[in-house]
Order: structure tokens, then C-alpha cells, then sequence
């Protein structure tokens, strides 16, 4: 498979980003090719479930959503590095992916996608037939 399959996200968000107009976050995501599918593992901590909207149009498979705070507003943080807010992340999916068959699937925090590949580009073995 090709890396034309899963652009980079960063060419993919760097296209998509300057449109938003407020600050969001923008997940980790891990890309891994595994057998006939492939998986994007999206960090997520602190997101709900429930608060997680994944779209697909046009081959950009969009990620969006909202982390609540854990605090109340008068908490008074000595360190804070965890940031609330929207987070957002897109990704241009090439015609090697079977748009109609991907699922998702949350837990502990981590958002795993399955993108499974069209049949025309899986691997298949090809036997020797003797005559």
C-alpha cells in the first residue's frame, strides 16, 4: 500500500486548519498498516464518548469534538499543562480504503479507526499450478 493512502495529516490539517475560526486541539494519532486494514489510534484523553463526531465526505475522514474541564473555574492549578477545549483533525483518505465499511471504537481514552482496504488492493497469494 502506497503513502498516498493516508496523506500525512500535517499536509491534510495544514489544508483544513486555517479555515476553522477558533482554538482547538489537535490529537496525536498513531497510522498503522495491519493486514487488510488500516488503523489510526487518536489520543484522547479526558474525551467523552458521546462528544466524539467522526464525519467522511469528499475522501477527508474528519475528526471533532470537546474535553470538559476537570475543575471547577476557581481551581487554582500550580502546574497546568492539559489542555480543554474542541479538538479537531482531518485526513484525506485515498480510494485504497473501503469508505462504506469503516468503524470506530473508543476506549481508555484512545479512539481506534478501522480502515479496511479496498479488495483490489489487498495482498493475495497467487499458487503455482503444475501441468
Amino acid at each position: 500500500m502506497s503513502n498516498e493512502t493516508v496523506m500525512t495529516a500535517e499536509k491534510a490539517n495544514n489544508d483544513m486548519e486555517k479555515a476553522r475560526n477558533s482554538q482547538y486541539y489537535r490529537p496525536n494519532v498513531d497510522v498503522v498498516e495491519q493486514g487488510d486494514e488500516l488503523l489510526l489510534l487518536v489520543d484522547l484523553p479526558g474525551v467523552v464518548p458521546g462528544e466524539i463526531d467522526i464525519d467522511f465526505k469528499d475522501n477527508v475522514l474528519a475528526l471533532t469534538g470537546r474535553v470538559e474541564s476537570r475543575q471547577s473555574e476557581d481551581t487554582k492549578y500550580l502546574l497546568h499543562e492539559f489542555g480543554v477545549g474542541d479538538f479537531y483533525r482531518t485526513f484525506q483518505i485515498s480510494d485504497d480504503i473501503d469508505a462504506s465499511r469503516i468503524t470506530a471504537e473508543f476506549h481508555d481514552g484512545v479512539l481506534t479507526l478501522h480502515l479496511p482496504k479496498v479488495e483490489a488492493v489487498k495482498p493475495r497469494k497467487i499458487n503455482v499450478q503444475v501441468s
